[in-house]
């Protein structure tokens, strides 16, 4: 059964803001993949690539999710032993969850992850998602 990672987006306002972030870092990518570095490698790798997720925290909720392609262990300029979660370029957005800040990731487990939004009958998904969220906040949507 996957497992899945939780991290939090520092300094992305939204998932758009996200999605230009990451288009941008695989432009310049020498390999032509997307990864994220991380200090401590997963114990549970194996069950992160048994169709696992990144889902990132932004502004106080899950809003998006990346697929973990691969997960490798690398040495930075200065010799220190990272982990480089090898992302699928293409984020889906997610029902958004509330949850707090966090240092570094955590596992979720699938029971917990939200699900991909999909087509919503009330005609939510015709609004964008960041105009969406504040009437979520308001007390609107």
């Amino acid at each position: 059964m996957a497992l899945h990672i939780l991290k939090m987006a520092v300094g992305v306002d939204s998932f758009s803001h996200l999605a230009e972030i990451q288009e941008s870092r695989l432009a310049r990518s020498e390999t032509g993949e997307l990864r994220h570095l991380t200090r401590n490698m997963p114990k549970r790798a194996a069950a992160i690539l048994d169709d696992g997720s990144l889902y990132w925290i932004i502004k106080g909720c899950i809003r998006a999710r990346q697929r973990i392609v691969r997960i490798d262990r690398i040495e930075n300029a200065e010799g220190k032993k990272r982990c480089a979660f090898i992302l699928d370029p293409e984020l889906f957005t997610t029902v958004p969850a509330p949850h707090r800040p966090m240092q570094g990731w955590r596992y979720l487990e699938p029971a917990q992850a939200p699900a991909d939004r999909g087509i919503d009958t009330t005609g939510e998904d015709a609004l964008p998602i960041e105009m969406a969220d504040e009437l979520r906040s308001l007390g609107l949507l």
